[in-house]
């Protein structure tokens, strides 16, 4: 007999349905819902399929069917919707994966217009001014589609993976009733890396380790790693300083120099997030420290020219499977469904769970996940240093989200005069024009700021 996968519902039953928006992200669709399909508790589970790209759309779903088939006995039921709403109704989990305004027009503009006021980038989408625009292109998409849950699937969870992460998750929780967190990749690979990185990967069994993180999102910190009961940390720091620049990661080994902890998002991240990296007055520093000017555009161009490629390997293949990845939202789902805990690391108010930063901000902490939902933990305080470094991007994102919020257009020249980089290079007026700029060279894809 067929075991049908149902939760308890308002005194009744309901099929877990997943909604996935921006489900034309075909290779992060094979990721999350792939693993949706070999986790026993989500095998007859409804997927919808949202995208406004309706030839990448029909791409994710007959390359969900073949893994629907191959791994899953056709137990899943998938569907493409045109209709938002209705691709949302009665869903138990909806996970966003959209980029508005794509590689072209938006992410080009945020790189290019810059550029003529020297300011330079690498990724563009957390923090500097890259950010702060992506996430004003993006903000009023993600509530329009929370409105739209409010009003058909209020109980639904919001798995939010859409960056820039902390802004947008923060928008949501300040602006709607929905349960959301935002959900990263760089917590569950910050230790393997650092050992990867300081070649020491081999050399230890990561079993012996515990390790605690927590910050902000792109900067939370390795708060504390032990081996065996002793403090590692003076290995990895002894480690890292004997490493021969330049290096892939010599951004995070020079804050963790300076500031005495290892952040989990990568040097190329980093190196944007702070006033010390990225400065025209020091070009020798590029070099220096390795980072690499312009690597978001450049990642982009190869990845369309070889989605054509890799459109056969994975749309077109009738022999394609899954192997269940690291990404969290599986693990969530399962634990919600069937009340087997696990810990993530999710993207949350932080509500005085980490005490030295604002209240109304949004922290990435370790949290509990069970029948209840999912639950932050309490951290406490911050190191002293760490947490004014984590400060200085969160005064960008409050005031991004209360752009959104309001379109106030003062705000957006105030998180643009506070972020690190930005203000380490431009002037006042200059970064009032290139805000001015942008505004205009994004046109539609956003709101009028008054």
């Amino acid at each position: 007999m067929m075991t049908v996968v149902q939760l308890k519902h308002l005194g009744g039953t309901q099929m877990v349905k997943i909604t996935f928006i921006g489900a034309g992200s075909t290779v992060f669709a094979k990721n999350v819902l792939g693993d949706v399909l070999l986790t026993p508790s989500l095998h007859e589970a409804q997927i919808a399929l949202y995208d406004i790209n309706k030839e990448r759309l029909k791409e994710s779903e007959m390359m969900l069917r073949t893994i629907n088939q191959n791994c899953n006995q056709n137990r899943a039921t998938i569907r493409s919707y045109t209709d938002r709403k209705e691709a949302l109704r009665d869903a138990t989990f909806v996970v966003n994966a959209i980029q508005v305004g794509g590689y072209a027009p938006s992410t080009v503009i945020d790189f290019e217009i810059p550029k003529k006021y020297g300011l330079q980038q690498t990724i563009g989408d957390t923090m500097g001014i890259g950010g702060i625009f992506r996430a004003l292109r993006t903000i009023p998409v993600m509530l329009e589609f929370a409105r739209e849950m409010e009003e058909v699937c209020p109980d639904a969870w919001l798995l939010n993976y859409t960056n820039p992460m902390a802004m947008l998750t923060m928008a949501v929780l300040k602006a709607t009733k929905i349960k959301t967190v935002g959900l990263c990749h760089s917590v569950q690979v910050c230790v393997p890396d650092l050992f990867k990185g300081l070649g020491i990967q081999d050399d230890y069994d990561l079993n012996d380790f515990q390790w605690k993180i927590a910050g902000i999102n792109h900067m939370a910190w390795l708060l504390e790693i032990n081996y065996q009961g002793q403090d590692f940390y003076p290995v990895i720091r002894q480690k890292a300083l004997e490493m021969t620049l330049p290096h892939a990661d010599a951004v995070r080994y020079e804050l963790m120099r300076n500031f005495g902890y290892y952040v989990t998002e990568s040097s190329e991240h980093n190196a944007e997030y702070h006033p010390y990296f990225i400065k025209s007055k020091y070009p020798e520093l590029i070099e220096r420290f390795a980072i690499p000017i312009d690597e978001y555009l450049r990642r982009c161009v190869a990845q369309i020219a070889g989605w054509e490629e890799q459109r056969d390997a994975i749309v077109h293949n009738g022999e394609l499977t899954h192997v269940r990845s690291l990404e969290y939202a599986s693990y969530i789902m399962d634990a919600i469904v069937t009340g087997k805990p696990t810990m993530i690391a999710g993207n949350v108010m932080n509500n005085g769970l980490i005490t030295n930063l604002p209240t109304d901000s949004c922290v990435e902490v370790p949290c509990l996940v069970d029948k209840n939902g999912i639950q932050p933990t309490f951290v406490g305080d911050l190191p002293t240093q760490l947490a004014a470094l984590n400060r200085t991007n969160i005064n960008v994102q409050q005031l991004t989200v209360e752009a959104a919020l309001t379109l106030e257009r003062d705000k957006i020249y105030q998180a643009a005069l506070l972020d690190p980089h930005t203000n380490s290079e431009l002037s006042i007026d200059d970064i009032r024009h290139l805000v001015d700029d942008l505004i205009e060279a994004h046109g539609d894809y956003l709101p009028e700021y008054h």
